[in-house]
C-alpha cells in the first residue's frame, strides 16, 4: 500500500560506493542551495510587509471609515493607498514608496502606517482587537499576511 520506507537500493558496502553516494549528495545539495538562493532573490520583490490603519480625518464627525494601507517588499519599496471617506464621497490616493519614503507629501496616518509595516507594529491610535468600542468595525493592525 504505502512504500514510504521501502529501500530501493542496498546499503553501500565498499568505500567506492560510499564516495559515489557522497558525490551525488553533494551535487544535489549544491543544486538545492542554488535554487534556494534564486528563490530568496525573487522573494525580495514580493509584498512582505503590510500595515493598515483606520482613522477619522474629521474630529467629532463620523467614524473611522477612512484608512491607509502600506504594502512593502524586503527593501521597503512599494506603495501606500489612502482612502478618505466623507458624506459627499470617497477619495482614494496612491503614492509610491522607495526605501520607506515617498517623493510625494505624506499625511501623518501614511507615515504611521509605513512605519508600522516596516517594523510590524500596530499604530498607536489603533487599539488591539477587543479593546475598541465597536469590535466589529476594528479591522486595523499590521504584520505579514
Amino acid at each position: 500500500m504505502f512504500h514510504f520506507f521501502k529501500k530501493e537500493k542496498k546499503e553501500p558496502e565498499e568505500l567506492k560506493e560510499i564516495l559515489k553516494q557522497f558525490k551525488s549528495l553533494k551535487k544535489n545539495f549544491s543544486e538545492l542551495s542554488s535554487e534556494f538562493e534564486n528563490l530568496k532573490k525573487k522573494h525580495q520583490f514580493s509584498i512582505q510587509k503590510i500595515g493598515i490603519i483606520r482613522f477619522n480625518p474629521f474630529s467629532g464627525v463620523g467614524g473611522d471609515q477612512s484608512f491607509s494601507i502600506a504594502l512593502l517588499d524586503a527593501k521597503d519599496d512599494g506603495l501606500v493607498i489612502t482612502s478618505f471617506y466623507t458624506r459627499e464621497g470617497n477619495r482614494v490616493y496612491g503614492k509610491p514608496i522607495k526605501s520607506g519614503k515617498s517623493q510625494y507629501a505624506l499625511s501623518q496616518e501614511e507615515i504611521k502606517v509605513i512605519e508600522a509595516a516596516k517594523y510590524y507594529e500596530r499604530p498607536k491610535n489603533n487599539p488591539p482587537a477587543g479593546e475598541a468600542d465597536n469590535q466589529a468595525a476594528d479591522c486595523g493592525g499590521s504584520g505579514t499576511y
